[in-house]
């Protein structure tokens, strides 16, 4: 898995790797000695949940930064990197299998409680990927998309797409203006649309991850957009 990791994913993860591999161990049986920390329930259920909150925190945080903590969570990076497709979805679908083919020989009972402990830790660990990422898609149909357009533009300074329409019932033609902001931007966005036509009809989607000019590239404006032509 190193090996893997550090001929897809570069020198840098591979070293991060080395240092996570190594310190990850000494830290926990540092943690294990230290004489205020016992254990705290008996009960296996809110072992897992808790468990698997801080194994998802701690795997989020350390996959935020550019490492692993070496082993299985090394081939749903290289996943991710070659085919987009997402670490904790790849992982939950590694682990649970690993856990199910342990069925044969181990206690199942104890598998079942593994697989559980999996669930939860991929699920926080999404939740921590994504922290800060998501961004609101908003659609609006109004007969002053014009306005809503330039007001968008100049004032929120995000991008715009118009959207060729028909109304349903009296098909009429026109545009519907798409955007995509963030959470901030968003009670602001209303604001404007509000100001502009009250009765505008707006639909809000959250959207994960966005790609492009102004999000994961520079904007980069053409002279002529800067003049206003």
């Amino acid at each position: 898995m190193f090996v893997l990791g550090a001929i897809v994913l570069g020198k840098k993860f591979a070293l991060t790797t080395i240092v996570s591999t190594f310190y990850y161990p000494f830290i926990l049986s540092v943690f294990q000695n230290m004489p205020m920390i016992g254990k705290m329930t008996d009960d296996k259920i809110l072992a897992v949940l808790f468990a698997g909150l801080m194994i998802g925190g701690g795997i989020g945080i350390v996959l935020r930064a550019g490492a692993s903590t070496g082993g299985m969570d090394i081939p749903p990076l290289v996943l991710n990197k070659k085919f987009g497709i997402s670490v904790s979805g790849s992982m939950n679908v590694m682990d649970t299998g690993i856990l199910l083919l342990q069925m044969v020989f181990s206690d199942r009972e104890s598998v079942l409680y593994g697989i559980l402990l999996v669930l939860t830790y991929t699920t926080v660990l999404n939740k921590v990927l994504q922290m800060g990422q998501a961004k609101m898609q908003v659609k609006i149909v109004s007969g002053h998309y014009e306005e809503i357009n330039h007001a968008i533009a100049t004032q929120l300074d995000r991008g715009v797409t118009l959207l060729k329409s028909v109304t349903g019932y009296l098909k009429q033609d026109g545009y519907v203006v798409m955007s995509v902001v963030s959470h901030r931007e968003l009670v602001q966005l209303n604001r404007l649309i509000q100001e502009i036509d009250p009765h505008a009809f707006i639909v809000v989607n959250q959207v994960n991850e966005v790609r492009g000019r102004g999000f994961t590239m520079k904007k980069k404006y053409d002279s002529d957009m800067k003049k206003g032509n």
